[in-house]
């Protein structure tokens, strides 16, 4: 009986060492989100959940292309739990090639049903905006659509992200989408005439436009809105509010298909989705205006919520090859 108590001592005390290995088991994290705001809210993440997070972050010149690729590369051996992606289109290429997850979340996280998919939860929405050089372009003169970046009167002036990656690649592709293989050429030839300037990241377009090194640039609003918040010589505008509205994406959080801390994946995805969180990013500046409607928008945008075009990420991805090369070819 003794020997048999011993046995069965031992067997608890081994279920109880694999209990706790599993509970302290970090949850990994993939993200393009900018390191800067990422880092805090994840900190405050892991005082709120109890469980370590391990964060595995993306460069700003291939922002979630080097992520997409590594984790189609991992499909058969997933490393990573969650995918948090600061835009949509991503997110659905992974979503069709089966490397996300069910994601479902509590229905008391309030988002709107356009938000929530069966894979992943949209939040946080930024906005691409043109960036103006204040002392070098006075308020009467600045562009108000995208087709003002090709005006000679701005020629050589104006800096773009290379559009391979990031929003820029986003934005492109839902460019060719909405205006056609010809009219997306012509517009992409009107920008190489005009001598745009094409930087690793629009990060490097926000700081050239403060400079002063361009007058005017196309950027994401928590690039341009970081630039006004250190006082820089720098103002934004929400194109096109006459037609379409100004394009813009939202982040995504979604659990990876085999991840192995499934447990830790659904508490960290939930944590990213709520009102809390979104609430934060936008103080932050890392957004800046909310999926929930009674959340504020950023200061720095004012009172008025400006007119937004977010297409589906269905069509932009069936964009995304022929835009790239038209970009290769007209303009690169």
């Amino acid at each position: 009986m003794n020997m048999i108590a011993s046995s069965v001592a031992r067997l608890l005390l081994l279920g109880t060492l694999v209990s706790f290995e599993a509970l302290a088991q970090p949850t990994v994290l993939y993200t393009s989100t900018d390191q800067e705001y990422a880092e805090v809210v994840l900190k405050e993440a892991q005082a709120a959940l109890g469980r370590e997070i391990t964060a595995v972050f993306d460069a700003e010149a291939s922002k979630t292309v080097g992520l997409e690729r590594r984790l189609v590369a991992e499909k058969a051996r997933p490393r990573a739990d969650v995918f948090w992606n600061s835009e949509m289109l991503r997110t659905h290429r992974l979503d069709k090639q089966g490397v996300l997850g069910p994601t479902a979340v509590d229905k008391s996280l309030a988002l709107p049903a356009a938000a929530v998919t069966a894979h992943s939860v949209g939040f946080g929405v930024r906005s691409r905006v043109i960036a103006v050089h204040t002392p070098s372009v006075p308020e009467a003169a600045r562009p108000t659509r995208l087709q003002d970046l090709a005006d000679p009167r701005f020629k050589g002036k104006v800096a773009i992200a290379r559009p391979l990656f990031g929003t820029t690649s986003t934005h492109f592709a839902a460019l060719h989408a909405q205006l056609g293989a010809a009219r997306f050429s012509e517009f992409l030839q009107a920008l190489k005439r005009n001598e745009v300037m094409i930087l690793p990241g629009n990060g490097d377009v926000r700081d050239a436009v403060a400079a002063g090194r361009a007058a005017v640039g196309l950027t994401d609003t928590d690039d341009a809105i970081g630039a006004i918040r250190r006082g820089q010589p720098l103002a934004m505008v929400f194109p096109d509010q006459d037609g379409e509205g100004a394009f813009s994406v939202h982040m995504t959080v979604a659990r990876v298909a085999g991840g192995p801390n499934p447990a830790g994946a659904q508490q960290l995805v939930e944590y990213l989705a709520s009102e809390k969180t979104e609430a934060r990013l936008i103080e932050l500046g890392a957004v800046q205006i909310p999926v929930r409607p009674h959340l504020p928008m950023a200061r720095e945008i004012g009172p008025v919520r400006p007119k937004l075009w977010l297409m589906d990420p269905a069509r932009i991805d069936a964009s995304l090859e022929p835009s790239v090369e038209l970009i290769r070819k007209h303009l690169l």
